[in-house]
């Protein structure tokens, strides 16, 4: 198994660059499979999610498709893929920031009862509480 680093999957899901882009998905073709998978750890999925929105400028919808594909990819092997695949699916069906979904699925995951925030907008999610 080989580690991805953001910069590979912001080449292969923005499709932005005439260099990069096709050596990101010949890389991925030829060193990624379901037998070997390359992996993707939460922190690379956080910051992917800050890439897209923040400087490619995604919308909610976009952002959602970009996760569903990379989850629907045999070749990568996602950290925590049930809680990333649940967090879209809440980020889809409602307002919350998809982070706060994951946050709160991982959480679950790993036995906490609950999440405290303080966040207004996060304490609406299943397993999270607000501190007042």
């Amino acid at each position: 198994m080989i580690g991805l680093d953001t910069n590979v999957l912001v080449r292969i899901l923005a499709a932005d660059d005439p260099v990069q882009t096709p050596q990101a998905t010949k890389f991925l073709q030829d060193r990624c499979s379901t037998e070997e998978p390359g992996f993707v750890n939460r922190v690379v999925i956080i910051e992917l999610l800050w890439v897209l929105q923040n400087a490619y400028g995604y919308g909610r919808a976009d952002i959602a498709s970009a996760l569903e594909r990379l989850l629907t990819n045999s070749s990568l092997a996602i950290e925590a893929r049930e809680q990333v695949e649940e967090a879209v699916r809440t980020y889809r069906a409602s307002n919350c920031d998809l982070v706060d979904a994951l946050i709160g699925e991982i959480n679950l995951a790993h036995g906490c009862k609950e999440t405290a925030t303080f966040d207004r907008k996060a304490s609406r999610l299943k397993g999270f509480v607000r501190i007042s």
